[in-house]
């Protein structure tokens, strides 16, 4: 998505300060593909982030910490494996980290420019984002603003490769990693 606002002068419809997010109804969910022909889903199920409106786009930030030993394939041994030195090595990347440099976009469709680190590797990444909408549950309640965001990363870029045994030519794992965001924040106490 290419956006062309100003940041400097465009706000998020959403009052300043610091939105917290509904971990009870946020997800971070990926899928990569598996021997080329399938994809496995996953999520991760211990994050947390920090969303700081400020009064124009220019002065919003967005940061959050991923527990990477948090992942759920839906299947145990997997799970193990893939934390394992074999691949995502957990020792040495505990977390994924997001910090954002820029938000641009007006209405409900948004771009955030970011870096993600994974262990000791900083790479660029670019979050669409869309703004579901922005309710209060029952009058006097504080409101709650939804937002999916995507995004698609190279494994190898953050150094983490399948340790594959010699003479096997099949690619058992793809390389990119569609990352699919549903986050629900609630609104500041005035």
């Amino acid at each position: 998505m290419t956006t062309t606002t100003n940041p400097t002068t465009v706000s998020l419809p959403l009052v300043p300060g610091r939105w917290a997010v509904d971990t009870n109804h946020s997800s971070i969910g990926f899928t990569i593909r598996h021997l080329g022909v399938s994809k496995v889903r996953g999520r991760f199920t211990r994050f947390d982030a920090e969303v700081v409106v400020g009064e124009t786009l220019a002065t919003t930030t967005v940061n959050a910490t991923v527990d990477v030993s948090s992942i759920d394939t839906a299947n145990a041994d997997r799970d193990a494996h893939v934390l394992s030195a074999d691949l995502i090595d957990v020792a040495k990347r505990p977390t994924m980290v997001f910090r954002s440099a820029r938000v641009a976009g007006a209405g409900s469709e948004y771009q955030i420019d970011g870096e993600l680190t994974i262990g000791d590797v900083t790479r660029p990444i670019v979050l669409a984002v869309e703004l579901g909408g922005i309710e209060a549950p029952f009058p006097g309640a504080p409101r709650h603003a939804g937002f999916e965001a995507t995004t698609e990363i190279r494994r190898k870029d953050f150094g983490i490769d399948l340790a594959m045994p010699p003479g096997v030519k099949v690619v058992a794992l793809g390389d990119v990693v569609k990352v699919e965001l549903d986050l629900q924040l609630l609104e500041p106490a005035s």
